[in-house]
């Protein structure tokens, strides 16, 4: 045991292996904050679909020579996630029918472009590093970092000022409107909070994955717990807890990160439904 902490503690001397936890720490608990939601409101898959958008719009980056591709990747993601959670109720086309079509367009049309128009050498290892992640969180720059850092206390600031007015939205968004709130306007912070998270996210577990991240947290907690704030925090705990093993394994053991943590929230999972199990 002495041993092993050793190694915990010469690994933590590498300001990589910082970067990469306060990262991950930062994404996994501002992806866990909305994931209650989105399960609630019966979009758990939103988070896909935004994440094929942001893949699409780098390949886009990419091929416009974009150097810094989140000054692209997020306004187009905020933009489709607007559409998605604000538009659904004016547009033929909505639901979970809309974010499959967003989901699988941009997808074909970013994997269409970076084939097309690529200058790298290696087009199937970098899809596959934008699909499923990579060690890219071990490389992160001190910019990349307080960027981070930046969006994930704004998220955090914006829910906590917002969570009255997004658990009202949450559990009945026709009784908040009769009520006098401003449902368009609290649907459109949900949107734009939801765009920056996955944005965010993309570097920690890919874009297939992101769904995971924000799903799996808010279905544990919900095993456990009954209460909407209850559920968060808890969801907000496991999710924290489940990043962190998660990179400490992949450093250690030499896997994938985003599949290490992916992996980690489905043994919470099974934990959680045990736990709720032998609660009742």
């Amino acid at each position: 045991m002495t041993a092993f902490a050793e190694k915990i503690a010469m690994y933590f001397q590498y300001s990589f292996v910082q970067y990469a936890m306060i990262v991950g720490v930062l994404i996994a608990l501002c992806s866990s904050l909305l994931g209650v939601t989105l399960v609630l409101k019966r979009f758990s898959f939103i988070g896909d679909g935004l994440s094929h958008v942001a893949f699409g719009a780098m390949a886009i980056a990419g091929v416009l020579n974009i150097t810094n591709d989140m000054l692209f990747v997020l306004p187009v993601t905020i933009l489709c996630a607007i559409l998605l959670l604000c538009g659904g109720r004016k547009s033929k086309i909505n639901g979970d029918a809309a974010v499959a079509m967003i989901s699988v367009g941009a997808l074909a049309i970013g994997y269409l472009l970076l084939n097309l128009f690529s200058t790298s050498s290696n087009i199937s290892g970098d899809v596959c590093t934008t699909l499923f992640g990579s060690t890219s969180i071990l490389t992160l720059t001190v910019q990349e970092v307080w960027a981070c850092v930046i969006l994930s206390i704004l998220v955090v600031i914006l829910f906590v000022f917002f969570y009255n007015k997004i658990f009202a939205i949450t559990f009945d968004d026709g009784f908040a409107r009769a009520t006098g709130t401003n449902a368009g306007l609290y649907n459109l912070v949900l949107a734009v909070i939801i765009a920056v998270i996955i944005v965010l996210a993309m570097n920690l577990v890919g874009s297939l994955l992101i769904s995971a991240l924000i799903i799996f947290p808010a279905l544990s907690a919900m095993r456990m717990f009954k209460s909407f704030l209850s559920v968060t925090i808890c969801s907000a705990i496991l999710s924290v807890v489940c990043a962190s093993a998660g990179i400490l394994i992949s450093i250690l053991a030499g896997t994938p990160v985003g599949s290490t943590i992916v992996a980690a929230d489905i043994v919470a999972f099974g934990i959680s439904c045990l736990a709720g199990f032998v609660k009742k």
